[in-house]
C-alpha cells in the first residue's frame, strides 16, 4: 500500500511517500522548516508525486498527525488530509504526532516492536507549544506512550522527569536549558513514523477514527457578552 503522510503539528512542515509493503518505508520525503504550512503542505504533495513518478491516484491511505499543536498549523495539515482524503475515495487516519516522534526516536518501525534501539530509561518527546509551555508525551523504550500528550511550563515538568524515568529527551532542542537535560533529534515527525503509527490499522482495514485535532487548550476567542454602544 501507498501512503501520503503529512503533519503540521509542529513548525516543520512535514509530508512523505511511505510504503507499507512490509514495514514502513519512506520512498520520498519533504520537510520544510518556516511555520508556512499553508503555502508549503500542497507544493511538497506534487514534489514529492514528481520525484517518485507516482501520482496520488496511487495513494491507498492518507495518514495525518493531529498533534498536539498550535490551532493554526494543525488545521492546515488535518484539513488537506480530509480533502484529499475525500477527493481520492481513501482512509484517512489521524496518528498523535509525538506518537510518529517517539518511534523515529526508538529507532523501530511500528510501537511494541522488539529489540528497540533506543537509550535506557523511558523516552520523553517535547515539542514547542509556545506562551513559554512545552507540549510533551512519555513512552517506554518500545515506543508505547505511558503518559500525555499534555501541555504545561517545562519547568514543571522537570521535576517529574524522575517519577517518569527518562532515560532520552527528543524533540524542540530550544528547551534544553528550561528542563536541565539534552535534548536530542528528531524534532519533527517522520512520515515513516506517522505511517508506522497507524500501520496496523491500515493492514487491518480498520475504519478510521474521526479526526480530532489536540489543541490541549482552550480557544481564545470568546463569544461577546453584551453588545457595545456605537452612539455618545
Amino acid at each position: 500500500m501507498l501512503v501520503l503522510a503529512l503533519d503540521t503539528a509542529t513548525p516543520v512542515v512535514t509530508a512523505g511517500l511511505v510504503s507499507l509493503a512490509d514495514s514502513p518505508r519512506a520512498l520520498a520525503v519533504r520537510a520544510h522548516d518556516g511555520r508556512r504550512h499553508g503555502e508549503l503542505l500542497m507544493p511538497a504533495v506534487r514534489a514529492l508525486c514528481a520525484e517518485t513518478g507516482r501520482t496520488l491516484s496511487e495513494v491507498g491511505a492518507v495518514v495525518v498527525g493531529v498533534g498536539p499543536g498550535p490551532f493554526t498549523g494543525l488545521r492546515v495539515g488535518i484539513a488537506s488530509a480530509a480533502a484529499l482524503g475525500h477527493a481520492l475515495g481513501v482512509a484517512v487516519h489521524g496518528v498523535c504526532s509525538h506518537d510518529a516522534l517517539a518511534l523515529a526516536a526508538a529507532g523501530i518501525d511500528e510501537p511494541g516492536a522488539e529489540h528497540p534501539q533506543g537509550g535506557p530509561g523511558n523516552l520523553l518527546v517535547v515539542t514547542d507549544a509556545r506562551r513559554r509551555e512545552v507540549y510533551w508525551a512519555a513512552y517506554d523504550p518500545a515506543a508505547r506512550r505511558l503518559s500525555g500528550p499534555a501541555v504545561e511550563p517545562p519547568e514543571r515538568l522537570a521535576d517529574r522527569l524522575g517519577e517518569l524515568a527518562i532515560g532520552t529527551v527528543v524533540g524542540d532542542p530550544a528547551f534544553a536549558d528550561r528542563l536541565g537535560v539534552a535534548i536530542t533529534g528528531p524534532a519533527a515527525p517522520t512520515p515513516a513514523g506517522l505511517a508506522g503509527v497507524a500501520a496496523a490499522a491500515l493492514r487491518a482495514g480498520r475504519e478510521p477514527e474521526p479526526l480530532e485535532p489536540l489543541y490541549l487548550r482552550r480557544p481564545d476567542a470568546v463569544e461577546p457578552t453584551g453588545r457595545k454602544r456605537v452612539t455618545a
